[in-house]
């Protein structure tokens, strides 16, 4: 039995927006490793889907920097309204 669902449509885009000069240095860095773009997406949420322990580090890394920049994002909201109340 395939892997493979055979169901819905095969062809669901994902997209998101990044700026000129990133998306530059991700199709230089892709040409230089010798993939597509299409490949490299198409990979990468494989392996998340199944649990890749590289990309699985990788994404604990990245949360736990997301959740430092949040505490300090809501402490310098509590500060500034603090002064606001002050005044």
């Amino acid at each position: 039995m395939s892997d493979e669902i055979e169901y819905g449509n095969l062809n669901k885009r994902i997209v998101f927006k990044e700026n000129d000069h990133r998306h530059a240095q991700l199709v230089n860095r892709l040409r230089y490793d010798g993939l597509t773009q299409s490949d490299f997406f198409r990979c990468m949420v494989t392996g998340y889907i199944q649990g890749d322990e590289r990309i699985v580090e990788f994404i604990d890394d990245i949360k736990q920097q997301s959740e430092k920049r949040k505490t300090k994002s809501k402490a310098i909201y509590v500060q500034n309204k603090k002064r606001e109340e002050e005044l």
